[in-house]
């Protein structure tokens, strides 16, 4: 896309310090870093093509050129940083307007960054996050990192609010008095959870199957053999008996499903505990003859399933055995393309599902078993009644340590152990180490990560983050969880603001499962995918569409991105790798052939329109409407989410996109998108958007690949020029345009992470440490470490300004003598 790129092999695209350029059809200018341009003399093309904007009687985004100096780029980062932006997006001065060449473009950045740079090394801001609570997703994976207990996190807590793209940015996750009470309540129930409950009281759960689900084959983690189904892992408070309702099954009125014998089988952790027929000539008959009645008994006989468990985590399995598929169950013509009733959707082979599944208990609790969280729990039993305050101490001291982040001093066990002897006195030690636990999981030091200046610290002045707020750091931007012991013993020993520590650090930890918070948490929320699941086109224009296509669509997608970021690979690879994860039913879809199951495998792809995201359906339906492509859509996630120079927000009162009235020849999207931004004020943004978007015209909106509109029966254009006058025609332009300046890709993921890791937005006065992070992963070829080590190394993840003194008290308050917890 920029036009001071060059196609090149891409390790040598940065070498030496020096910066290769393309220009305009091909030819090449290079800049040195010694020699780079200065400001002084770039300066004038800002009055040639800014001033007429940018004046004082305009005053364009409150900017006046004329007011300015080139010695005014130290003292105003934040306008020139915008500027800097808008000049690599190729967005200033806007389309139609007078353009600078491209050499001149590239040699005014070049000046201003480095300018930006110079300065911003003299005048240290490392920004600050004061208070910074765990959001949901951070406190499930301490409790199970903690407890070695897996919690329903959504059934606990409030959702979190966003803040630029991610749920973990520190100023939107406040806590309001209902979200306390949240909170206290979620400390009870996972300490009880966590210790067991042998008095537990009767309670039911009812789990649900997705809508529209398919379950005509074997799910992953059932028994070998059956299909469709259910599988739910659900925790049992104590032992006793359980009761399982199947529901969903039989139903009056048409008559489906039960055409054929259905064996059906309940299964725990893998051993079948239940199983019984339905279906067949008998069960028809009765449905047919008695309705509603008939209907009950079909149906009781998988109710009341009484089945003797223990306490802790088990798998259940509701399922079929699998019967041939020589002979199809499948309404051959459903009566309305994409919808109609159960089972006569989507080609199914059989309409009989498992739709609801009920667990009610325990009926006469017994005890409580050993579980994963009570051997996590006890590392000591009271043998004497003169030990249990003192074993007590050692449990609550080890779980302390790890909950609060930090070694633990005897003001932090005062309360906990009160509360300890006060549940002992009446209920016995296990309940007295559930009561304290409560208190630990209930502390704003386990819920909030703070950092605490120094007792001398000037308001504004800078101060480096104390070893353990680095370990708590570094373990909630790769892990999304609490530090381990190998991280908080480097913390205790003071290593931690060792580069080679930190960079070794970071290689074991993205080797560890728990890296895969990176992809779940991290790319998911920066390329706005964790939807996919749930999008919907519309069933008369994509009848071929089911949620099995969208399940595989997001599966694709979290491989493809754990491949390339957990197994340290370059980040480039993101856009031009050339392999993908293909079950049958995306295989077939993307018209690749030899790939037969329902497993995902590894696939080298031929077409390389396929490669990198571009070519992932679930990207394309993502960027979508649900009747039709979008190359706005499609144009703004690649300025957000690749280049990192997002469009302005719409005007108010923006004309409506000129859909196809009835009785009107249909055209084109391309079509009625070029009506659309004829207005001048529309083309300002649509110029620079709408040539990347359509350059993925091929791809439907389900991501097919396509040659000709569906609506209008003409040939898909995909051909356009991008803003800085590369012209392309398809995804394979699309990318090299943007691989030819690969520091624009990669600074703008750097950005992303720094946004996740910092848990604050991104702003001016880090662009500077973010460049330098981007230089020296380029001699590494961009590998993802290499990134996240420099991101773990720079001056706004070590370091934080001290607030102002009417600053947020609360965290001071709470703060303890450590710093970040």
């Amino acid at each position: 896309m920029f036009a001071w790129g060059v196609a090149m092999n891409r390790r040598a695209a940065i070498a030496g310090g020096a910066v290769v350029a393309a220009l305009g059809a091909g030819s090449l200018w290079l800049v040195q870093r010694d020699a780079s341009p200065t400001v002084a003399e770039q300066w004038p093309v800002f009055g040639e093509y800014c001033v007429e904007c940018h004046n004082v009687d305009d005053f364009t985004a409150e900017i006046a050129f004329e007011r300015l100096s080139p010695e005014s780029v130290a003292h105003e980062p934040e306008i020139f940083e915008a500027a800097v932006r808008k000049l690599r997006g190729v967005q200033m001065p806007p389309p139609g307007a007078l353009q600078p060449d491209n050499e001149t473009r590239r040699a005014l950045i070049v000046a201003l960054e480095d300018a930006l740079d110079a300065a911003a090394a003299t005048a240290q801001n490392p920004g600050q996050v004061v208070l910074h609570r765990l959001n949901r997703t951070e406190y499930a994976n301490a409790i199970t990192d903690l407890l070695a207990l897996d919690v329903d996190v959504k059934a606990l807590l409030p959702k979190d609010d966003e803040s630029d793209g991610f749920d973990n940015v520190a100023n939107v996750l406040k806590v309001s008095p209902s979200f306390l009470e949240q909170y206290i309540a979620a400390a009870r129930v996972v300490s009880e959870m966590a210790i067991g409950n042998p008095r537990a009281k009767r309670d039911s759960r009812v789990f649900y199957a997705a809508a529209g689900i398919n379950q005509n084959y074997h799910v992953a983690g059932m028994p070998l053999g059956t299909r469709g189904g259910m599988l739910v892992e659900h925790f049992f408070p104590a032992d006793g008996d359980y009761e399982f309702d199947i529901g969903g099954l039989a139903r009056a009125r048409y008559v489906e499903g039960l055409e054929y014998r259905h064996r059906l089988i309940l299964a725990i952790d893998g051993k079948k505990v239940f199983e019984d027929e339905i279906g067949g000539p008998d069960d028809v008959e009765a449905v047919d003859l008695r309705q509603a009645a008939a209907v009950a008994e079909i149906n009781g006989r998988f109710e009341d399933i009484r089945v003797s468990l223990t306490a802790g985590p088990h798998t259940i399995a509701a399922t079929f055995v699998a019967r041939t598929m020589s002979e199809s169950d499948a309404v051959l013509e459903p009566f309305v393309p994409g919808g109609g009733e159960v089972g006569i959707i989507e080609g199914e082979e059989s309409p009989l599902k498992v739709q609801r599944l009920e667990i009610n208990g325990p009926f006469a609790p017994s005890g409580v078993a050993e579980t994963p969280s009570r051997r996590r729990v006890f590392s000591c039993r009271p043998v004497m009644p003169a030990d249990a305050e003192p074993c007590a101490r050692e449990i609550l001291t080890r779980l302390t340590r790890q909950a609060f982040r930090r070694p633990v001093t005897d003001a932090d066990l005062a309360t906990p152990l009160k509360f300890f002897e006060a549940a002992r006195a009446s209920d016995g030690f296990e309940a007295g180490v559930q009561n304290a636990l409560m208190i630990v999981l209930a502390s704003p030091e386990f819920l909030y990560r703070f950092t605490t200046p120094p007792a001398d610290s000037a308001p504004g002045a800078v101060y480096a983050v104390d070893q353990y707020g680095l370990a708590s750091r570094l373990s909630f931007f790769l892990w999304s969880s609490v530090p381990d012991e190998e991280l908080l013993g480097l913390a205790e020993r003071g290593e931690l603001t060792d580069p080679r520590v930190v960079s070794g650090q970071v290689e074991r930890m993205l080797a560890d499962p728990r890296a895969a918070a990176l992809v779940d948490n991290f790319a998911q929320q920066w390329l706005d995918i964790r939807g996919v699941r749930d999008i919907v086109p519309d069933p008369v224009i994509f009848p071929e569409f089911n949620p099995d296509l969208s399940d595989a669509f997001a599966q694709e997608l979290e491989l493809f991105l754990a491949s390339v970021l957990l197994e340290d690979h370059s980040v480039l690879e993101l856009l031009d790798g050339q392999h993908t994860y293909l079950n049958e039913r995306l295989a077939l879809h993307y018209g690749v052939s030899g790939v037969r199951g329902d497993n995902f495998r590894r696939v080298e792809l031929a077409d390389a329109n396929r490669f990198g995201l571009f070519g992932k359906g679930g990207i394309l339906m993502a960027t979508s409407y649900p009747n039709r492509t979008a190359p706005v859509l499609r144009g703004a996630w690649i300025l957000e989410a690749i280049t990192g120079t997002p469009p302005a927000s719409p005007p108010p009162n923006v004309e409506a996109f000129p859909e196809t009235q009835e009785g009107e020849q249909p055209r084109t999207v391309r079509e009625r998108l070029e009506m659309h931004r004829s207005n001048p004020s529309c083309n300002g943004c649509h110029g620079v958007m709408d040539p990347l978007g359509f350059a993925l015209e091929n791809f439907d909106a389900i991501g097919a690949w396509r040659v000709k509109d569906r609506e209008a029966g003409s040939g898909i254009d995909s051909s356009g020029e991008l803003a800085d006058g590369t012209v392309v025609n398809g995804p394979v332009d699309l990318r090299a345009a943007l691989l030819a300046d690969p520091t624009q890709f990669v600074q703008t993921l750097t950005e992303k992470l720094m946004i996740y890791a910092l848990g604050r937005g991104v702003e001016h006065y880090d662009m500077p440490a973010v460049r330098r992070i981007v230089r020296d992963a380029a001699r590494q070829d961009y590998r993802f470490s290499a990134i996240l080590a420099g991101i773990a190394s720079s001056e706004p993840f070590r370091f934080s300004t001290t607030p102002p003194a009417d600053g947020d008290l609360t965290a001071q308050a709470a703060a303890g003598p450590l710093g970040e917890r």
